[in-house]
């Protein structure tokens, strides 16, 4: 489950995932406790989930407008800037460049 997936749903259907997540949760528990669970990396993921669902209905509560995709972002600034000349990517006199590791000396 994706976050990105979360934001699309609404807030009693994100309630319901809430709900069975954490009743997924306690049944994974209750396997481990009694030795029936093969795989105990379930436990860590349906947590991973819940904490998920529960970070979505707090930012709506709050009013947090969800996070844009980096790909959008990249392609909406190289649509609203015109490319710089080369001039302009240059470090501007008196700035020094940063130092990079010393290379070993050849013997």
């Amino acid at each position: 489950m994706k976050v990105d997936e979360l934001r699309v749903l609404e807030e009693d259907q994100l309630g319901d995932r809430l709900k069975a997540a954490r009743r997924e949760l306690y049944e994974l528990r209750f396997k481990h406790a009694v030795g029936q669970l093969e795989n105990s990396s379930q436990i860590s993921k349906v947590r991973h989930d819940i904490a998920r669902i529960m970070t979505v209905l707090r930012e709506r509560d709050f009013g947090i407008v969800a996070h844009v995709a980096p790909e959008a972002t990249a392609v909406a600034l190289a649509e609203a800037e015109p490319e710089k000349p080369a001039a302009a990517l240059e470090p501007a006199e008196g700035v020094k460049p940063k130092r990079g590791r010393a290379k070993k000396a050849e013997k």
